[in-house]
């Protein structure tokens, strides 16, 4: 069985909303937050978490990721609203 993976959306100091994926949302973030994640945080540092969402699988989370990368701001401040809990979002997997 796979563990599961997710994707995370954070906000940054800029004001920007980050998209990744991961299968340990605590030390990913703690990575953005370290310097230590991606190009984009090290410059443009995490604030919060907005929004995580489970998958069953690296590919899963992925192919999500793909998807929101591409939305438009407004888009993904809806799929934020629409990834709190007991809410169901086109993009959610359920497990």
């Amino acid at each position: 069985m796979d563990l599961p993976w997710f994707l995370y959306m954070l906000e940054c100091a800029n004001g920007a909303i980050y998209t990744g994926i991961t299968n340990d949302v605590a030390a990913r973030f703690q990575a953005h937050c370290d310097g230590r994640g991606a190009r984009y945080t090290r410059a443009n540092p995490p604030r919060r978490i907005l929004a995580v969402v489970e998958y069953e699988n690296r590919s899963s989370a992925a192919s999500a990721e793909y998807l929101v990368k591409k939305m438009s701001l407004s888009e993904k401040r809806s799929f934020i609203e629409d990834a709190t809990p007991g809410a169901t979002s086109s993009l959610q997997r359920g497990r």
